[in-house]
């Protein structure tokens, strides 16, 4: 009862400090984007050294983000946007609302999202990284956070550096199922000098496992580091996490887990058109209590370039082995990444 008493507390001060805002009544607007990742590559799967079935060449359209964007006035305003992909390896294309809120921007500090939005640390972290296209960031490839998911968001900045606090159900933006309890990510960021970000962040929560009729037995919990020095032609930049019982058979039964990583990512621009040279190598260690031998490690290195503003390529060779006492997964892939945005 405590529990309903102190949410409705918390929704009805969100209501009432919103209830406050006020704007021009300027006309709206309507703006339509996209972002397309895709590829051409040649995959080399191997398990205990034998090839797999899905070894061979290939054309991945890996995301299709499409976005529409409406500004009520100054302080309001929606978004939609929706996640389509096809992978060689599923054999079927899917489609997914990614992002839905209604938004309050109330100042530069204060910014309020309501639905599906961006959590605190996946985005930033990629666009720290920037190449995205060819690969995604440490934990959202090994699968230890969401880009994005269901609930109340927060976010501002003040110049020197920038924050975000969200309150979702936990199961993604895939998986807007309630449960018993909700999760909590925040981030803070700050720019001691010019080009320098250091960023911290963390996450707790039941990953949208706890229910009535199947309560919660251990929490979720995460902690992140970056460092990073950045600017337009040079980036330099290393993280780190922990996490534990970030499963959802951690969280409903007594197989408590932990895993942590690093990551060190570099790129430089080569020539005056956009050309730059990057690379970047993982090194995790994803189940150090259940299977403490499993060891993953990953790298890429390439070259990109810019058709025009819009579109970036990338020639690039990417590496990864997943192995533990029993089996060991080589990944190998050469080929071509595009991004494409509109």
């Amino acid at each position: 009862m405590r529990k309903i008493y102190g949410i409705s507390a918390l929704l009805m001060g969100i209501v009432l400090f919103l209830g406050q805002a006020r704007a021009d009544n300027t006309s709206g607007s309507t703006t339509v984007s996209g972002t397309m990742f895709t590829d051409w590559t040649y995959l080399n799967q191997q398990q205990n050294g034998a090839d797999t079935g899905v070894t061979g060449y290939g054309i991945d359209v890996k995301r299709f983000y499409l976005g529409v964007d409406h500004s009520f006035d100054g302080i309001w305003s929606a978004n939609l946007t929706t996640d389509f992909n096809y992978l060689k390896s599923d054999g079927e294309t899917q489609l997914f609302i990614k992002k839905a809120f209604v938004q309050a921007k109330l100042s530069q500090a204060a910014t309020f999202r309501l639905g599906s939005a961006d959590m605190p640390w996946i985005p930033f972290d990629e666009s720290i990284y920037g190449y995205r296209f060819v690969e995604n960031t440490l934990i959202d490839r090994l699968h230890f956070g969401n880009s994005a998911d269901w609930g109340v968001h927060f976010m501002g900045s003040n110049g020197w550096s920038n924050y975000a606090v969200s309150l979702v159900n936990g199961g993604g933006y895939k998986n807007p199922t309630r449960s018993k309890s909700m999760d909590w990510e925040g981030r803070w960021a700050f720019y001691p000098v010019s080009g320098l970000v250091i960023a911290i962040g963390g996450y707790t929560g039941d990953l949208g496992q706890n229910t009535a009729t199947a309560p919660a037995l251990n929490t979720a919990n995460r902690q992140d580091t970056l460092i990073a020095y950045k600017t337009e032609v040079v980036t330099l930049g290393a993280e780190y996490f922990h996490a534990s019982n970030f499963t959802p058979a951690a969280i409903t039964t007594n197989a408590t887990d932990s895993a942590s990583g690093y990551s060190l990512f570099g790129s430089v621009q080569i020539a005056a058109n956009g050309t730059a040279l990057f690379a970047r190598y993982d090194n995790a260690n994803p189940s150090k209590d259940l299977d403490p031998s499993k060891k993953d490690k990953y790298y890429n290195a390439g070259v990109s370039f810019l058709a025009n503003r819009n579109i970036t390529w990338a020639l690039a060779y990417k590496y990864e082995d997943l192995a533990d006492n029993t089996t060991d997964l080589k990944n190998r892939e050469i080929g071509l990444w595009a991004q494409i945005k509109f």
